[in-house]
């Protein structure tokens, strides 16, 4: 028999903690806040994982279930420019990703597969077993869908749809909207175990995910309320709500402990983040307008306001419904998400304000913890105006500039490097990504001035070229992406032991389907043979 068609005996099955901070995780582990993946610890091969560099967030999952770069499956953003065009589109509307995931590999080779929601993936048409798609995902993507009808029937009449609703992102909650959100998500994770140990029931599979995006969510809202050192950081939230971040991950602890208890014991156990989260500030907004005070990019003539800036309708908008009742709102929301929905992300890649035709470079949406520039090169752009053999000598020039300006409050550097996409990932969707990307100081405005109900945070911006910039981060996120992960893996064969340093995302697809006897070519990343073990190659 061939590798890919041996039937293995080994089962997997992998849960998620969707953005979990590594060190909190190990270090609740360790205290016993978090005792399930305590236990996974000590019986299994655990420790840091590296996520990618500069497109750690858009980019993250389509890199881990394909095992390759951004450069190669073509995925930074939710919305991105079209290459050799001004023109921004969302990627739900077209492939989201153009490689194959891991799970098609091992449903071509007769491996029988659960898929539960894993965040930035698509149906797979010719599945081997089951699939979910955003029953419970921080990225909307598609809205809820299943690999069929039937399935998603099932789910919605058993389980209902998430408690929370189709997007966490909102600015200026009250001490009340914090505890009904925690609260929210807490109950969203434990209808997810609920989900995972019905499918489970239904057949023996050879590979089964589930992903718990709880964590993203809580993660990107309630930093604050975790972090004392965070500007934004509100007591009077904190003696109603506790720490949510704790909160959050103790519930999928919970809920990883319930899963495990409906698997065998010969089941293997992954239980990983892809990458982490940490605090933000909001320096990111500040960019379209540095690059204009620099006379990098151009303005639109007919610009009504400032890059990034809310309408005044939008202010008022948002005032109105702070000032309803928490009562009100919670029956409002659905409607309000269904008529706001994908409201978090630009409606454009390109801001609002910026012509991006008559500049030498652009910004492009990239996340907001680091930058994304685009350059405007003749022979490449429809109206490139920057000569392709001065390039080089206007990076140089623009690396300079930005490295020349100060957070006022702090006196430290705003932005730590600018460095250039090709410089480090090569592949054949390169002309997807941003040519250039911001590095802003992981330190940034630790002194910065806190407004409105503690939710948000200014941040002030000077060099002798750009003057005062000044921004608020009214978005509603204290949180963001860092890549920095965590895993462990335990089960029969499995040693205890430390991963390898260079463990790094593109090794999970690879890693995954040789614990079942399957090759998947193409890949970046290797399987661990502490993982993988003797029964996947005998």
């Amino acid at each position: 028999m061939t590798e890919n068609s041996r039937r293995p005996q080994r089962r997997v099955l992998a849960l998620a903690i969707d953005g979990g901070n590594p060190d909190l995780m190990q270090r609740w582990a360790a205290v016993g806040a978090l005792p399930n993946i305590a236990r996974l610890i000590r019986a299994g091969v655990s420790g840091s994982s590296r996520g990618l560099d500069h497109f750690f967030v858009g980019s993250t999952w389509p890199s881990l279930y394909t095992g390759t770069s951004p450069a190669e499956h073509g995925h930074h953003s939710l919305v991105q420019l079209r290459p050799r065009t001004y023109e921004s589109f969302e990627l739900a509307d077209e492939s989201l990703v153009h490689r194959e995931p891991f799970w098609d590999v091992l449903s071509r080779a007769g491996r029988r597969v659960a898929i539960l929601d894993v965040p930035l993936s698509q149906p797979s048409p010719s599945l081997n077993g089951i699939q979910t798609v955003e029953w419970g995902s921080h990225d909307a993507v598609y809205g809820f869908l299943c690999s069929s009808r039937a399935l998603e029937q099932e789910i919605v009449a058993r389980f209902g749809l998430h408690p929370l609703g189709p997007t966490c992102d909102q600015a200026h909650r009250s001490p009340e909207d914090y505890e009904a959100f925690i609260s929210r998500l807490i109950a969203g994770t434990e209808r997810k175990a609920q989900i995972t140990r019905e499918l489970l029931r239904k057949e023996r599979w050879d590979f089964c995910i589930q992903v718990f995006t709880e964590s993203h969510c809580v993660g990107h809202q309630c930093w604050h309320l975790h972090d004392p050192t965070h500007p934004a950081h509100d007591p009077r939230t904190v003696a109603l709500t506790g720490d949510p971040l704790e909160r959050v991950y103790r519930a999928i602890d919970s809920a990883i402990g319930e899963v495990l208890d409906a698997v065998d014991d010969d089941v293997t156990v992954a239980v990983f983040s892809a990458h982490g989260m940490s605090y933000w500030y909001g320096a990111q907004l500040l960019l379209p307008e540095i690059l204009l005070n620099l006379g990098a990019a151009a303005p639109r003539a007919d610009a009504p306001h400032r890059p990034g800036a809310l309408t005044p309708l939008r202010e008022l908008a948002a005032l109105g419904w702070r000032r309803l009742p928490l009562a009100v709102r919670e029956r409002l929301a659905p409607l309000r998400e269904q008529v706001m929905q994908k409201k978090h992300e630009p409606a454009s890649a390109v801001p609002a304000g910026i012509d991006a035709a008559r500049s030498r470079c652009f910004p492009v949406y990239n996340g907001l913890i680091e930058g994304g520039i685009r350059l405007n090169q003749s022979g490449r752009e429809p109206s490139g105006v920057l000569d392709p053999a001065d390039a080089e000598r206007f990076c140089a020039q623009l690396r300079n500039d930005l490295l020349a300006i100060t957070d006022e409050r702090t006196g430290g550097p705003l932005i730590r490097d600018l460095v250039r996409t090709k410089d480090f990932v090569d592949g054949a969707r390169l002309d997807s990504l941003p040519d250039l990307l911001v590095l802003w100081n992981d330190a940034v405005a630790t002194g910065s001035r806190v407004v409105g109900n503690g939710a948000a945070a200014t941040i002030r911006a000077h060099s002798p070229r750009i003057g005062t910039v000044e921004g608020t981060n009214a978005f509603g996120r204290t949180g963001e992406h860092r890549p920095d992960g965590f895993c462990v893996f335990a089960g029969p064969d499995i040693e205890p032991g430390r991963l390898p340093e260079d463990w790094s995302i593109y090794d999970y697809a690879p890693t995954f389907t040789a614990m079942l006897g399957v090759t998947m070519p193409g890949v970046r990343g290797r399987a661990l043979d502490a993982i993988v073990g003797k029964r996947a190659t005998e």
